[in-house]
């Protein structure tokens, strides 16, 4: 077994593993429990690391012929159900990569955040365990290469991050069955979508032979009626989980009651395993669909940049304004895919990398505010940058980059989205183009109307002084984040120059 081949395998078994442990230990070492599960999560981001160390050879190469077709960096491929031909197939590459490293990462920021503060009503090593579950099956997610294997990891994390909503969730004060309606809410989408995906994979598999993603990417095998079919399966599955207007709406209520680590893994992973799927499986597995329903993917993309907007604008929750936010951002994924070209597939990637980094650090800072003046109302607050300059800076940094910044890491998205889309050229593109530009300004103004409440507003007689330092645990989750915020806006090329070669072996065999 090679180098790469270890690492694939122990970026799945060690967070595996670090929860089994972390759940066995006795209630009376809650604290060690929880150290051991940081200690997991390092690993796991180590062995994710390592896996940008090639065995040999390019991170690339191509099938004789004239078709591309994606090679991993590496690869596992070993018998799993002999008797249906299924096998445990995994693999990374320049398009998956970005999101396992991040989805270590936020893991890691998370685990290491409980041992300075777990939420109501404590049992913290269980949340831990939880954590590292979610992070099995995301990962799981992101380098499965067989069909029916990616379905599986794509499960998994709907039990884990239920419990995470309906047990840590809500305020402090418990208020009555409002997180566990949100949780139940989370889990009936879910599964709704998951009975799409499973049909899809039927489907597919049925009609291939195989369940192998990369003999499948192009569509070998599948008549035009199966790829159609096959893939408005998988565009509804995956818009539910993404969550793509108007399929959003569990998301919301998910956000504003999970706890700030169920928020942040919710935001910075868990959406991007629906946008992923639709470039990996929808878009490489059924492109005469991919094609054929493209119009329909770009209307509701600005659609949702749109109305996204709108409604964050009309906010006056926090949490649920910056779980609105996701929304419209999600939308500029999708329009970037929509596009089918590579301009805009690179812009989905690294929209999806920039709005996990983002958007995390916003929920953790969001969690910081509303766990020091006990208030999520933006009428409430107020004057934090008078009460907490350090807290109201890094806040005022997080929504800048949010909007689009130049320099930093939600501009590339957003901007190259809206650049693909006028490179397809027509009315009709060019208008979603332009649509998505004045969503892009309205971005703008309902962050700027935030920070104008939040920061600069006057202080609510209503809400108790906030202390103006930060904790050492909050900066350590914190300031990864911001460098990579700051990172991946000056050199867009961390994300981009690795997904190059995978985005135009895609798209010769989807043309």
């Amino acid at each position: 077994m090679t180098g790469g081949q270890l690492a694939l395998m122990a970026t799945l078994a060690v967070p595996a593993v670090g929860a089994v442990v972390v759940a066995a230990l006795p209630a009376r070492l809650d604290r060690a429990a929880r150290t051991v599960g940081v200690g997991c999560a390092a690993a796991a981001l180590l062995a994710a690391v390592l896996l940008a160390v090639p065995d040999g050879g390019g991170w690339f190469d191509h099938q004789p012929g004239g078709v591309a077709a994606v090679r991993p960096w590496h690869d596992l491929d070993l018998p799993w159900v002999p008797g249906l031909e299924l096998r445990f197939h995994l693999g990374v590459d320049g398009v998956s990569y970005p999101l396992v490293v991040l989805t270590a990462l936020l893991t890691l920021l998370c685990c290491g955040y409980t041992l300075w503060h777990v939420p109501s009503p404590g049992r913290g090593r269980t949340l831990v365990a939880l954590l590292l579950v979610i992070e099995v099956g995301i990962l799981g997610t992101f380098l499965a290469l067989d069909l029916v294997l990616f379905f599986l990891f794509f499960e998994v994390v709907l039990l884990p991050m239920y419990a995470v909503i309906a047990v840590w969730g809500g305020d402090a004060g418990r208020p009555s069955g409002a997180h566990r309606a949100a949780a139940r809410k989370f889990a009936l989408y879910t599964l709704f979508g998951s009975v799409l995906l499973l049909v899809g994979v039927f489907t597919v598999v049925a009609a291939a032979g195989t369940a192998d993603l990369v003999a499948l990417t192009g569509g070998t095998g599948l008549s035009r009626g199966t790829q159609l079919a096959a893939f408005t399966l998988f565009a509804v599955a995956f818009a539910v989980k993404s969550p793509l207007w108007p399929l959003h709406s569990w998301l919301p209520d998910a956000h504003t009651q999970a706890p700030t680590v169920g928020s942040v893994i919710l935001a910075g992973v868990l959406l991007k395993m629906g946008t992923y799927g639709l470039i990996r499986v929808a878009v490489g597995v059924a492109p005469e669909g991919a094609r054929w329903a493209a119009p329909v993917l770009g209307a509701l993309a600005v659609a949702a940049i749109i109305v996204g907007s709108l409604v964050c604008l009309a906010q006056t929750e926090l949490k649920r304004l910056i779980a609105y936010s996701s929304v419209g951002h999600m939308g500029f994924v999708l329009l970037g895919v929509a596009t089918l070209t590579a301009t805009g597939i690179q812009a989905a990637l690294i929209g999806n990398v920039a709005h996990g980094v983002i958007t995390g650090l916003l929920f953790f800072l969001a969690g910081a505010v509303k766990d020091r003046t006990h208030t999520g109302s933006l009428a409430e607050l107020g004057g934090l940058r008078e009460r907490a300059p350090r807290l109201s800076g890094l806040l005022a940094f997080a929504a800048i980059a949010s909007l689009g910044l130049p320099g930093l890491a939600g501009f590339w998205g957003e901007a190259f989205a809206v650049v693909a889309a006028v490179q397809v050229g027509g009315a009709f593109w060019t208008t979603l183009g332009v649509l998505a530009a004045v969503g892009g300004a309205l971005t703008a103004g309902y962050l700027l109307r935030l920070l104008r409440r939040v920061t600069h507003g006057p202080p609510s007689a209503a809400v108790e002084p906030v202390p103006a330092g930060l904790a050492g645990a909050e900066l350590a989750a914190w300031s990864p984040l911001v460098l990579l915020a700051l990172a991946v806006g000056l050199l867009p090329t961390l994300v981009l120059g690795m997904a190059e070669e995978p985005v135009r072996a895609l798209l010769e065999v989807v043309r």
